[in-house]
């Protein structure tokens, strides 16, 4: 949950550590839930909906008989009884309706939610702590995809059995994020993907079209922004786990990468990379970048395109639902337009974001967690939070059907996105090599180190890094 941190999560599994509470998103479309009375009425029949949804598909809401038959990866899982549903707060207006609606249905099996800290970082310790003392205060928890190796290999989280859920209707990056060693051990709930945001009244005015590569976006943000007195291009540039994002998705779209497929040998160190490098720093040296963005993170770069200060923006989709709302500080709204990222030749590759539900390992009543997990991962439900709180699901099916298109007609981008994305590396010690990224490259952005010299220090580090994975 990056939607964004040393863990970016976000929205959702990747969005910034860090980022201070945002106003809840609310798409730009006729027929949003309202509020008051009517917002209460509305909630209560889509909640009825999602039950009868569930029960008539044949996904019913495990009772405890049900659930006792339940089989994990490892046998069969028992224990019924009272859960606790550990996630960040940010982000989650949808939530208590649907916990409100399970504890209706489930008197024996009530849901408690457990909010941790905004911070990413907060969270991931919060939970590291509980776990490393075999604590049950966790049963079932939303887990930042980059966490999913380190928990498992720890064995914190219980292996699941991927017959248990219809994986194969799922975003397959998003299922990837869930597996180690080939094994399921938690379940895809939101997916994310970078994307970027731009001025289209002033490429309309230009008639200029949304850049497809970097030679097209460094041009328009060195001529076309300079004519309005406004910044060219921004995305998250602090040294933290956004910056590691942003480097990863350059060095991807350049046709590069930071590990070898297998992830045994570090392959940073090479002439895509290098341009990937060269085409950030180029932008903070030639003043297409503002030398503000170097403390960016998301909600900072996402203040400034907000407030008419940038023509470009990388940025994750929750950005759309807020900078589509007319507000002080918003100067936007209406004016901008959201595509793909761009690449060295063509369209880019985005780096893969989003939040996993998994099952803590000293949790005291797994079959209901295992029932609450099929519940929040099901078609009704995930489309529910969609239209509520606009966090991407992981269903394919959801991002084609007319009636949401029309609500929200960036969805095609975003599938295209998330398809092509490139999940971050399975690492026991991502944190470690994640560090390691932003503060090298952050010493290039500001003109501290040259790029060979940046590429050939970090090759090494990352080397002893993997080394004792």
């Amino acid at each position: 949950m990056y939607w964004p941190p040393r863990h970016a999560s976000s929205l959702h599994g990747s969005q910034g550590a860090g980022r201070p509470q945002r106003r809840q998103k609310a798409w730009p479309r006729v027929g949003l839930i309202e509020r008051g009375a009517r917002t209460r009425a509305r909630l209560g029949a889509i909640t009825a909906a999602i039950a009868a949804a569930l029960a008539l598909g044949g996904c019913s809401l495990i009772s405890p008989a049900g659930a006792a038959s339940a089989v994990g990866a490892g046998g069969p899982i028992s224990g019924t009884g009272p859960i606790t549903f550990a996630t960040g707060k940010l982000d989650t207006g949808y939530l208590a309706p649907l916990i409100a609606s399970w504890n209706a249905a489930h008197p024996t099996q009530k849901v408690t939610p457990i909010y941790l800290p905004d911070d990413s970082d907060d969270q991931y310790a919060q939970l590291v702590t509980n776990l490393q003392a075999r604590s049950s205060v966790y049963d079932v928890m939303s887990l930042d995809v980059i966490w999913t190796a380190e928990f498992a290999s720890s064995g914190w989280i219980t292996p699941l059995s991927a017959r248990q859920f219809p994986l194969s209707q799922f975003l397959r990056p998003a299922v990837a994020t869930a597996t180690y060693q080939g094994h399921l051990y938690a379940v895809p709930f939101t997916s994310n993907a970078g994307l970027l945001y731009y001025r289209k009244d002033i490429l309309a005015a230009a008639g200029a079209a949304p850049p497809k590569t970097w030679a097209q976006l460094a041009y328009l943000a060195r001529t076309l922004a300079p004519r309005y007195h406004i910044g060219g291009y921004g995305g998250q540039f602090q040294a933290y786990e956004g910056l590691t994002v942003n480097f990863a998705e350059a060095v991807q779209s350049a046709g590069g990468s930071l590990l070898s497929p297998s992830g045994a040998a570090v392959t940073v160190d090479s002439p895509q990379a290098a341009e990937a490098l060269q085409f950030l720093v180029s932008g903070f040296r030639q003043g297409w970048i503002p030398q503000a963005a170097l403390g960016w993170n998301e909600a900072a770069s996402q203040q400034a395109f907000e407030a008419g200060k940038l023509l470009f923006l990388r940025n994750w989709p929750y950005v759309y639902g807020d900078a589509s709302q007319p507000g002080p500080g918003n100067v936007v709204a209406g004016k901008f337009g959201v595509t793909t990222l761009p690449g060295l030749h063509g369209p880019g590759s985005s780096t893969l974001g989003g939040a996993n539900l998994a099952i803590s390992a000293y949790a005291q009543h797994p079959a209901t967690a295992l029932a609450f997990i099929k519940y929040l991962t099901s078609e009704p439900t995930e489309r529910y939070i969609l239209e509520r709180s606009a966090l991407p699901p992981v269903w394919t099916s959801l991002y084609s059907q007319q009636a949401l298109t029309e609500q929200f007609p960036f969805l095609p981008v975003l599938k295209q996105a998330i398809l092509t994305a490139k999940p971050r590396p399975a690492l026991v010690n991502y944190n470690q090599f994640s560090l390691a990224i932003s503060s090298a490259v952050h010493q290039a952005l500001a003109q501290r180190q040259s790029v060979s010299a940046t590429l050939t220090q970090l090759s090494a580090e990352l080397r002893q890094i993997i080394r004792s994975d």
